[in-house]
């Protein structure tokens, strides 16, 4: 479907053209016509589906044809991460071209002019907020923020806010709200937790669930079984020659990427590190030298790098595995985009056997393990099945251990 055969506004289709946008994805085929007539809208579809563009469309449309104050909020986005959040601002600049709409990413970090900016936006009015939760909640408590004149409320990845922390912040906010408005919440998973969320702040909404698609065929993928202690060699031996694309290397723990980082410079390599300990100001700089050139690893958490959107990456290297199929496609992504080649290379010790083959269960296809050098030394045996049975019978021992016998009891005696 092209984005003309929708209903939006001649000045919305004109920043798509302006942003070179043909062809709908299916999430935006899907949902846009449901946010332009108003429902609620419940939404899962995995990042790099362009989930940004179904909401900011349909919003900008709304903006533009129906009547709303221009000394109020009138739209809160919420995101979990500073670089999300930045990166909708920034997509809703390209978009709003043609349209009098106002827009402010309000988040963590910066000084005290960064704070002034937010402040006198959310009491003097501005159309559109793209706010981090913490951020937003502490300028609500801190200033007599009217947000009465919000009808529109919508949440992007949310899976990620809740994974951060952020549930009770984000109902603190909804309390604000007025109960008159239009909200939406994209994910890209649908646990539990997120259908709770959804049926505290959502009225009757429309559901979309798009199954995960699968990985570029651009992107050669590979696998190292090996042991916990054997991946640093294998991180010397891999860049021990020089990198002649950006890569990123993600890990799950924070600690890792400082140490992944530390090893990397040692080595004399251009590499950074991204996770939360960062004031923003350094992770803008880090993403800046990053996309310029200046820095050819990035070693980032999976959290912090949502915000990835950089184009010539030429190697992912997962040194975790990553938790599910979802999140590997995602990691993965970040390599051939805009029609280039792509390698994704993962690393699997014993314990992550068994996620690692799952993930390739779901992608319906076994991933090349590339055999250890000698210098490497021999890894382990790759048998998922065979691990994960020794696993939950070290638990069940472990169980049975701990149990505490229950004290006898005499049986009366009967005379």
């Amino acid at each position: 479907m092209r984005f003309d055969e929708l209903n939006l506004n001649e000045a919305v289709l004109m920043g798509v053209d302006a942003m070179n946008f043909k062809e709908t994805t299916p999430i935006q085929a899907a949902t846009i016509p449901i946010i332009l007539e108003g429902k609620d809208l419940i939404a899962c579809a995995q990042t790099g589906t362009g989930k940004t563009a179904a909401y900011i469309l349909p919003l900008l449309h709304k903006l533009t044809t129906e009547k709303h104050s221009n000394k109020s909020v009138n739209a809160i986005i919420m995101a979990p991460t500073r670089e999300l959040a930045q990166q909708i601002d920034m997509q809703f600049e390209g978009f709003s071209y043609f349209v009098p709409v106002s827009t402010l990413a309000v988040y963590g970090g910066g000084d005290g002019m960064t704070w002034d900016i937010q402040k006198n936006a959310l009491l003097n009015g501005v159309d559109i907020i793209v706010a981090t939760p913490g951020r937003l909640l502490t300028l609500l408590e801190m200033h007599p923020v009217d947000l009465s004149g919000v009808r529109y409320f919508i949440l992007d990845e949310a899976d990620r806010m809740l994974d951060m922390g952020f549930f009770d912040d984000i109902m603190k906010v909804v309390k604000k709200l007025p109960e008159n408005r239009q909200s939406i919440l994209f994910s890209a998973t649908m646990p539990p937790k997120i259908q709770q969320l959804a049926k505290k702040i959502l009225c009757r909404p429309e559901e979309i669930k798009l199954a995960v698609s699968k990985p570029n065929d651009a992107i050669m993928q590979a696998a190292y079984i090996c042991h916990e202690g054997q991946k640093m060699a294998l991180i010397r031996e891999l860049f021990g020659t020089p990198v002649k694309s950006k890569s990123i290397i993600f890990s799950s723990s924070k600690i890792k990427v400082k140490d992944l980082a530390y090893t990397l410079k040692m080595m004399k390599f251009s590499v950074a590190a991204m996770h939360s300990d960062l004031e923003q100001s350094e992770r803008e700089q880090v993403l800046l030298d990053f996309k310029n050139g200046k820095i050819a690893i990035l070693v980032a958490t999976d959290i912090v790098a949502r915000g990835i959107d950089i184009e010539d990456i030429g190697m992912v290297l997962n040194y975790d595995v990553p938790r599910d199929a979802e999140d590997y496609i995602h990691r993965i992504g970040r390599s051939a985009r805009a029609g280039a080649d792509g390698l994704a290379v993962t690393f699997v010790s014993e314990r992550e056997q068994g996620k690692f083959h799952r993930i390739e269960q779901f992608l319906e296809r076994e991933i090349y393990k590339i055999p250890l050098s000698p210098e490497i030394g021999k890894g382990p045996k790759y048998s998922p099945q065979a691990f994960e049975h020794q696993e939950k019978r070290k638990v069940f021992r472990k169980k049975g251990s701990n149990r505490q016998q229950k004290p006898h009891r005499n049986k009366p005696k009967f005379s």
